[in-house]
């Protein structure tokens, strides 16, 4: 059985580490989406929140609110 050529080795060891490296991108972002995922709760919890203590407040306030300059 030959050895296996020198160029096939270095190809054959070029792909695996783009292979690697393509890993880590895709696990990177998994992180990120994961993390993006995480604060959308975070803020619909929030505004859920403020929705809730805005039920208390009495009908009409803030109805004639004058916000010109």
């Amino acid at each position: 059985m030959p050895g296996m050529d020198p160029t096939s080795l270095a190809t054959a060891m070029m792909g695996a580490q783009m292979g690697q490296a393509q890993l880590a991108v895709a696990a990177m972002m998994m992180r990120m989406n994961a993390d993006a995922a995480g604060s959308i709760v975070q803020v619909i919890n929030a505004a859920q929140q403020n929705m809730n203590s805005l039920a208390n407040v009495a009908a009409g306030v803030g109805q004639n609110l004058n916000i010109s300059v």
